[in-house]
């Protein structure tokens, strides 16, 4: 633990696992006297009859429901949200998404709490009253955005900018496979690989601790068991559970550690082109971890270990080098596309996109010191 000399640990979600688990939410509510939750999800949802599952169970509640949330939310989404609640007359928040629509309800419910703009909010401490009692019902497996104390919105400058504070936590999470059990293979695959990225950057950030490593180490282990078998089967509800464990599990590591290079050089990719965060991150991180290898082969070889693969008789170094083919072997079995420019980022954006990655305190997080210069041959390397 080379940046700190102490380390806290808060995870206060409460979390209901188990297919089904949506059933409860009623009694959530009303068991603390709420009666008119906002609904937060997106259109695609409601289309595919996802949101009728959970809303089934909400007959006798007053809800209002925001349908509008796009994928790397801009901030008009976040003010017509917040329109939604107040219009509304809503005591509450059920969100039923993956990590664009909880990043969408976790503003709102700021705004909805303490007034003024979210932009005002941007950074970490701004928060000072906590937002609505919130459900979270996780969609995808991938942000883990149910348990961590963070929301990223794009801002008008195509710059995602992060609201941080333990007021933005969701007071429950309900982790039900029947609602994700069906993701479409390229959703399914960038939001494992989402997950994957959390846990292992988690691990080996400088800020890693016993507590997290804990929770990253474990993460890794399910979704390397789990994650080709949930995605490419509409019906495998265990594997499915699992990688709905594994992405809270990864989102509770790196809520106490943060993240690293992967996630500061992925979220401009996704700001200025659109490129889905779970893509980014799947993208960049091969790359980045055979960068970060010399900084902590230790941690490396472990990552091996608990993705499955023999290494007792290499050196760490050895045992790391496995670990990035390891990662990278999934990606391809999972279909990511092999390189940014497949994803759908140009690489004359390239100096911006490294000029915003280095405003993100993740890359002081980052295990192994990384300049500007450093940045742009990564980016160079991923396209």
């Amino acid at each position: 633990m080379p940046y700190q000399n102490s380390y806290s640990f808060y995870s206060p979600t409460r979390l209901i696992v188990g297919r089904g688990s949506r059933s409860q939410t009623p009694d959530l509510l009303s068991e603390r006297g709420l009666s008119a939750p906002l609904i937060v999800t997106d259109r695609g949802l409601v289309e595919a009859g996802v949101v009728e599952l959970v809303t089934a169970k909400l007959e006798g509640l007053k809800t209002t429901t925001y349908d509008g949330v796009l994928p790397n939310p801009p901030i008009k989404v976040v003010e017509e949200c917040v329109e939604a609640y107040r219009d509304g007359q809503c005591d509450s928040i059920v969100i039923i998404g993956g990590g664009s629509s909880i990043d969408t309800a976790k503003c709102a419910g700021v705004i909805a709490t303490n007034g003024g703009e979210i932009a005002s909010y941007f950074g970490s401490g701004n928060v000072k009253k906590r937002m609505p009692f919130t459900i979270a019902i996780p969609t995808t497996y991938g942000t883990g955005s149910e348990v961590t104390p963070f929301a990223v919105i794009t801002d008008d400058n195509h710059f995602k900018a992060a609201v941080r504070g333990d007021e933005i936590i969701p007071d429950v999470g309900l982790l039900d496979s029947d609602l994700s059990v069906k993701l479409p293979l390229p959703v399914a695959a960038a939001t494992g690989m989402d997950a994957m990225t959390h846990a292992i950057e988690s691990y080996v950030a400088n800020t890693s601790n016993a507590l997290a490593d804990a929770s990253a180490l474990q993460a890794i282990r399910i979704i390397a068991e789990n994650l080709r078998q949930a995605a490419s089967n509409d019906y495998n509800h265990d594997a499915t559970e699992q990688m709905l464990v594994a992405s809270t599990l990864a989102g509770i590591a790196f809520s106490q550690t943060l993240l690293g290079n992967v996630h500061a050089m992925s979220h401009p990719v996704s700001g200025h082109y659109g490129v889905p965060h779970g893509v980014a991150n799947a993208v960049l991180l091969t790359r980045i971890m055979d960068f970060n290898l010399i900084a902590c082969p230790n941690r490396f070889a472990e990552i091996a270990c608990v993705l499955g693969e023999e290494v007792s008789e290499m050196s760490e170094m050895e045992a790391g080098e496995i670990a990035v083919d390891t990662i990278e072997q999934m990606n391809a079995e999972l279909g990511i596309p092999e390189n940014l420019a497949e994803a759908g980022a140009d690489a004359e954006g390239i100096p911006v996109m490294a000029e915003d990655a280095m405003k993100s305190i993740n890359i002081q997080l980052n295990p192994r010191k990384t300049s500007l210069d450093d940045v742009i041959a990564l980016y160079e390397q991923a396209f």
